[in-house]
């Protein structure tokens, strides 16, 4: 299931039950606030790097992110890696579900063997030329200067996390099989948390759709901050609740097409109520909405404080070229 469709799903569900409740703003001075917002590179910069390998985590850093933006799946030896899907399939040289490899398995496999520049960055259709950086992580071809051909395999977390000691991570946990059964993201938390349980690390957020795996996380690594679920979302926008215990900041859409009726789930007001209660506020990107200057610079005039985009590069010079509303630094 599809994060765009799972977050249909569970926000209708939610649309229709949640009670409404009061908030009340939070006092604690959130470190997540920023000013300018920051350049979250989702999944490294997808549609400019080879996306989810420590290449494009690199690279992206170096044109200007602020953040990494990653997801997490568990191998059959209950190894934690980097990877967006729950099957290897879309991206990779192999296919097959990652819980499925061990991690020396999954390490063999090529995982920039489907992206290619232009549109349709990881269609499986194009002339083999077209993937320019397939065969590096093997040692077909030469890896491009100041890199090696690891940074183009999977990584695990522990990589990832030593590799950038002093850049903020968002971590989202996601299921082991396409089905993405509620029991598989609680199989993944538990596995999520009793690796990073022990972290001096206070700059990784963990999020996931399911708010039950959020809730889990939290009770067992409480220390490491936390986004919330989709029932947490719709519990604050619609229901008045605040976020749960250990949650630092919204992460959503700025629309989302359910049922034919177009949903605005980004508004200023919505911003501002988040930062009012002591909460950031996060932008991903869902189908109707553009990952481009026309909504950059909308999310911008919003005063959020970060967008998760997967051109980091051509972002950073919309933020350049963009001033933040003088409102957002009299903001709390």
């Amino acid at each position: 299931m599809t994060k765009r469709l799972l977050f249909s799903f569970v926000l209708a569900a939610v649309v229709a039950t949640v009670p409404a409740a009061a908030a009340s703003a939070a006092t604690a001075k959130n470190p997540w606030r920023q000013t300018r917002p920051w350049n979250i590179c989702h999944q490294g910069g997808e549609d400019e790097f080879p996306g989810n390998t420590m290449y494009a985590f690199k690279r992206c850093l170096k044109v200007g992110g602020d953040m990494l933006e990653l997801d997490i799946g568990v191998t059959k030896d209950d190894k934690v890696i980097i990877q967006h899907n729950t099957t290897v399939d879309s991206r990779s040289s192999g296919t097959g579900n990652v819980s499925s490899f061990t991690l020396a398995e999954i390490q063999k496999l090529d995982n920039a063997y489907w992206y290619s520049s232009g549109d349709n960055h990881y269609s499986h259709e194009k002339a083999a030329s077209e993937y320019k950086y397939r065969g590096i992580a093997t040692g077909a071809r030469k890896a491009p200067k100041g890199y090696k051909a690891s940074d183009f395999r999977i990584s695990t977390l522990k990589e990832v996390i030593k590799a950038f000691p002093h850049t903020p991570i968002n971590v989202e946990i996601k299921g082991r099989t396409p089905a993405e059964d509620m029991s598989e993201y609680l199989d993944n938390a538990r596995v999520l948390a009793n690796e990073l349980k022990s972290t001096k690390r206070k700059d990784i957020i963990v999020v996931s759709f399911r708010q039950d795996a959020v809730d889990l996380f939290h009770t067992l690594a409480p220390n490491l901050p936390t986004a919330p679920g989709i029932n947490g979302m719709a519990g604050f926008l619609l229901g008045g609740k605040l976020l749960g215990e250990g949650s630092v900041a919204m992460q959503v859409p700025i629309h989302y097409t359910f049922g034919g009726k177009l949903l605005t789930t980004t508004k200023a007001s919505f911003v501002e109520k988040a930062h009012k209660n002591g909460y950031a506020w996060h932008n991903w990107f869902g189908d109707t909405d553009q990952d481009a200057p026309v909504d950059w610079k909308t999310l911008i005039s919003y005063c959020v404080d970060g967008v998760m985009t997967s051109r980091p590069a051509a972002f950073e010079k919309t933020l350049k070229a963009t001033k933040s509303p003088a409102a957002c630094k009299k903001r709390p």
